[in-house]
C-alpha cells in the first residue's frame, strides 16, 4: 500500500512547495530568467536522484527511445510554470489559482481520457465532475 500512495504524496509535497516558492519569487525578478534557473535546479536534482534510482535504461537509450510527448511535457512544464508565475503576479491568490487550473485541466482532460485512452466513467465520477465545474464557477467569483 505504501508504495501505491507515495507518487501522489510526493506530488503533493512537490506541489506545496513548487505554490509556495512561486508565489515568494520576488516580481522585480525576469519570471523567465527565474524560471531558467529553477529548471537548472530541476535538472540538477534529477541527476542526484537519478544516481539512486534503479533503472534498467541508461541516458542515451532514453533519449534514443523518446517520442514527441517528452518534447510536450517539456513545453507543457513551461507553460504551467510561466502561467503560475504571471498569474501570481497579476494578483490571483494562491488558494485559488492552483484548484482553478486543476479543475479546469481535469474538465477539458476528461473527453482526451474518454476517447483517446478509452478510459471509462461511472455514475460517481460523472457526479464528481459536476460538481468540480460548480465548484469551480464558485471559485472563480470575485
Amino acid at each position: 500500500m505504501k508504495s501505491f500512495y507515495l507518487p501522489i504524496a510526493l506530488t503533493v509535497g512537490g506541489g506545496l512547495l513548487y505554490h509556495f516558492s512561486q508565489k515568494s519569487i520576488p516580481k522585480t525578478v525576469n519570471p523567465l530568467f527565474a524560471l531558467m534557473l529553477a529548471y537548472v535546479v530541476s535538472i540538477t536534482a534529477c541527476l542526484i536522484c537519478a544516481v539512486f534510482y534503479s533503472a534498467d535504461k541508461s541516458f542515451l537509450s532514453t533519449v534514443k527511445e523518446s517520442n514527441w510527448a517528452v518534447v510536450g511535457v517539456g513545453i507543457g512544464a513551461a507553460a504551467i510554470e510561466v502561467g503560475f508565475l504571471l498569474a501570481y503576479r497579476v494578483g490571483w491568490n494562491i488558494s485559488v489559482a492552483a484548484i482553478t487550473m486543476s479543475i479546469a485541466v481535469t474538465v477539458l482532460l476528461i473527453p482526451i481520457g474518454v476517447v483517446i485512452f478509452k478510459e471509462n466513467l461511472s455514475v460517481w465520477n460523472v457526479l464528481g465532475i459536476a460538481l468540480c465545474v460548480l465548484g469551480l464557477v464558485l471559485v472563480s467569483q470575485k
